[in-house]
């Protein structure tokens, strides 16, 4: 198996009055047990984040998600050591990023792991062209080749024709094309994203969704992508880490996380998603006969039920599961409906998620902002 492109282990961040405080809390198996309002009213600190690992492996669309204050932002930044870590391990392609000195951190920000914000920090005096070769210019490319690198990425963005212009000329969207454009242009080997289109109106942000869909796909660059809204995170992810207080409460693929949530809070999150455009045909799949195996209509492993439905309704016949050319399986109707009712009676079981004083309700969170 190759190693990860970012490698987390153990990682910890808290924040407190003062640095000797703080970093007892990870090492004391008393404090860090403690829930976050006791930990504040004994010790002062916060922990933003508590105790997280993970691997992101290359090529994948990793999604940290959770609600305001659920420590996802603090945790991608220490990625990069924007905020500095209290205990654990971060790597990047092997290399701890927690042992780099100035230089080697400048190198990881500038070629390794570009970050896309929610605010774009364009520069106002400067043209579209211009903003998207700074981090070039940054790294002291020349301009001729600088401009051309720009230029090609403002296409790949949909931005061309757009070139001259000043970020005042533009829409929301468009700046917030120029700040990814601007990060794609130094080829990092993986993007960093912290909710980047959660101020967007709704139609935009669907574009930028797809946008980043499209880019994924046509490039397969790895991508770390921080989010507060549920359906974001189904449509981009490959693997969702589901923060809560700071700790990750469930990490698996959108399909394992709505099919089997982990806890009462998880099943809360994910009540009100149309789990037949969630899980795929995987999970309704039974082996088929001779005579279904070259017969029907012919779906992916990746195709939701929902897709599935429409298929066997149109052919009036069971749909084979087709994966590079061999049938896999077959699903039918019943097992298809199946499914769906199993799930959905299965993510009903326990009681909603008991919430924390000023806690807001999972399903209809709607913040940009994170506290921590």
């Amino acid at each position: 198996m190759s190693t990860p492109v970012f490698s987390v282990n153990g990682l910890w961040k808290v924040f407190g009055p003062s640095g000797t405080k703080a970093s007892r809390v990870p090492t004391d198996p008393e404090l860090a047990a403690l829930p976050p309002a006791d930990l504040r009213a004994r010790t002062g600190c916060t922990a933003a984040v508590r105790d997280v690992s993970f691997d992101v492996r290359k090529g994948e669309v990793f999604v940290v998600m959770g609600l305001s204050g659920s420590g996802k932002s603090t945790l991608v930044r220490c990625l990069t050591r924007l905020i500095e870590p209290t205990s654990g391990t971060i790597a990047i392609d092997g290399e701890d990023v927690r042992a780099m000195d100035k230089s080697r951190l400048r190198e990881l920000r500038r070629h390794r792991a570009a970050m896309v914000f929610q605010h774009f920090g364009l520069l106002p005096h400067r043209t579209v062209l211009d903003n998207v070769a700074y981090g070039l210019e940054i790294q002291g490319v020349g301009r001729p080749e600088r401009r051309k690198r720009a230029a090609e990425v403002v296409a790949k963005v949909g931005l061309e024709g757009m070139e001259h212009r000043r970020p005042s000329q533009l829409s929301g969207g468009q700046r917030q094309r120029v700040g990814l454009a601007r990060a794609l242009a130094v080829d990092p080997e993986v993007l960093l994203f912290d909710e980047p289109f959660s101020a967007l109106d709704p139609l935009i942000r669907r574009d930028m969704q797809e946008e980043v869909v499209r880019l994924h796909r046509e490039e397969g660059r790895t991508m770390v992508f921080i989010t507060h809204d549920l359906s974001e995170a189904l449509k981009l992810g490959d693997r969702i880490a589901l923060m809560r207080d700071g700790a990750v409460v469930q990490l698996g693929t959108p399909e394992e996380i709505v099919a089997s949530p982990a806890n009462d809070y998880v099943r809360e999150f994910i009540r009100d998603v149309p789990r037949e455009q969630v899980i795929t045909v995987r999970t309704a799949m039974r082996p088929a006969t001779a005579e279904e195996a070259g017969n029907g209509p012919a779906v992916p492993p990746t195709a939701t039920v929902s897709e599935a439905i429409e298929a066997v309704a149109r052919a009036g016949a069971p749909a084979r599961v087709v994966d590079e050319g061999r049938c896999v399986g077959v699903v039918d109707s019943e097992a298809l409906l199946g499914v769906i009712a199993n799930v959905t009676d299965a993510a009903r079981v326990g009681v909603a998620a008991p919430r924390q004083r000023g806690e807001a309700t999972p399903p209809s969170a709607d913040t940009s902002e994170e506290l921590v």
